[in-house]
């Protein structure tokens, strides 16, 4: 009975030992595929981030570009004021001094955040692959009974027990920190502030900087159409007499529209009025107003525009058509909204995978841990099991060697006594 008990106890063990070590194993696996996911998303996330930045940073690039080429505007004999060509290199280095900036702590962000992303990934694979290999060579070990193989195995498995739940502990509060900053980006998408923790993330452009930069683009937007209706008032629409060279080039025809002024005196947006031609489509309206020009560069076709000053007037309204077009962006860093807009995004896209993972890494730290650690014990009693065996088969063949004994001795006595009984008689 007590064999077939000890028989059952045996199999227990050796049962829960394996479900133990399965567990285990499924953590194992969980672990490594949430911290792939996890590295995955996380620098999807920063890339992100990253590219948002490289995205202002060549807004602000482009938007000095196209100020520097406002500065070499020239139509016939007409400039931009050299006080708009000093302020506008003033702008420049300030603008660039902005985007030099935002560049270098978004890069020093990315670094350090890649490294400890990087750091983590390889922490964890490390504990999955030397977790799995424990429990799976303890089992194997204990199965075959080799106690003190095990007894090595109990020690660096209760050391890696305590290394996993320090991870998990770190995965717990790396957990709550990911969930805390996605809370704080939904808050400062509602309530944004100038200056926060988030600024380390993706920090604002200098808003002096943008206010000027944006304030300057306008006012040059209409210098450079204010040279153009200069050339078109003195000179295209004109009708110098011939000796009036170079302002008489045989120009003649109906005249031409003046462009339109996209902003007014106090640099707010205006609508072009039915005279005036806009940008959009200038330079085509233009081309109907070019003449044929003869090889001493006077029109022999009717038009108030040669071929030379057309591509000149298109020269400079492409450079304020760009400009236009950055002014739009320029009001969006003015504001800081791309900031509010990346943090909108990653609140609404990345995050919840974010979390998926990591609640992931975290279940796969925990089953690892718990399986590991109630295996330990089990590889104990069941390593040991040979020992106790032979233990009870040696107490059990004493046992029966002293009742053989017994047994032999009063066989003995009875039969001498029934000797002495006949030599008696």
């Amino acid at each position: 009975m007590k064999g077939k008990e000890s028989s059952w106890s045996l199999r227990i063990c050796l049962i829960m030992l394996i479900v133990f070590t399965s567990a285990a194993a499924i953590g194992c696996i969980l672990l490594s595929a949430g911290q792939d996911d996890f590295h995955g998303e996380a620098l999807r996330t920063l890339n992100y981030v990253v590219n948002q930045s490289d995205y202002t940073v060549q807004t602000l690039r482009n938007v000095t570009t196209y100020l520097s080429l406002a500065k070499t505007v020239s139509v016939a004999q007409f400039y931009l004021p050299s006080d708009v060509m000093n302020d506008i290199d003033r702008l420049n280095a300030d603008m660039n001094n902005a985007a030099n900036t935002l560049e270098q702590k978004t890069n020093e962000n990315s670094i350090k955040m890649q490294r400890v992303f990087n750091t983590v990934r390889s922490a964890l694979i490390t504990v999955a692959v030397v977790m799995l290999l424990i429990s799976l060579l303890g089992l194997v070990l204990s199965i075959l009974g080799h106690q003190h193989a095990i007894y090595v195995f109990i020690i660096s498995g209760w050391l890696l027990v305590a290394v996993t739940f320090i991870l998990c502990g770190v995965f717990v509060i790396l957990n709550n920190a990911i969930t805390d900053t996605c809370m704080a980006m939904g808050e400062w998408v509602e309530n944004p502030h100038a200056e926060t923790a988030l600024s380390n993330i993706l920090p604002c452009v200098d808003q002096r900087t943008t206010n000027q930069t944006f304030f300057k683009s306008k006012q040059v937007i209409n210098d450079i159409v204010n040279i153009v209706n200069q050339y078109v008032d003195s000179t295209a629409n004109a009708n110098p007499p011939p000796q009036a060279f170079p302002y008489y080039f045989n120009q003649s025809g109906p005249a031409i529209p003046h462009l339109c002024y996209p902003y007014d005196a106090q640099l707010q947006d205006r609508q072009c009025t039915s005279e005036e031609v806009s940008m959009a489509n200038a330079s085509l309206v233009w081309q109907n107003y070019t003449c044929n020009v003869s090889s001493s560069g006077f029109c022999n076709s009717v038009g108030r525009l040669t071929p030379q000053m057309y591509w000149e007037l298109v020269a400079a309204l492409n450079i304020s058509y760009a400009l236009e077009h950055y002014t739009p962006l320029l009001l969006s860093l003015q504001n800081c909204d791309f900031v509010r807009d990346t943090f909108r995004e990653i609140t609404l896209f990345y995050c919840p995978p974010l979390k998926h993972t990591l609640r992931v890494v975290n279940a796969g730290l925990a089953l690892i841990s718990v399986g590991v650690m109630l295996s330990l014990a089990l590889w104990i009693l069941y390593a040991n099991r040979p020992q106790r065996e032979e233990a009870l088969t040696d107490i059990s063949s004493r046992i029966r060697s002293s009742c053989n004994g017994k047994t032999r001795i009063k066989h003995y006595k009875t039969a001498l006594s029934a000797r002495l009984q006949t030599l008696g008689a």
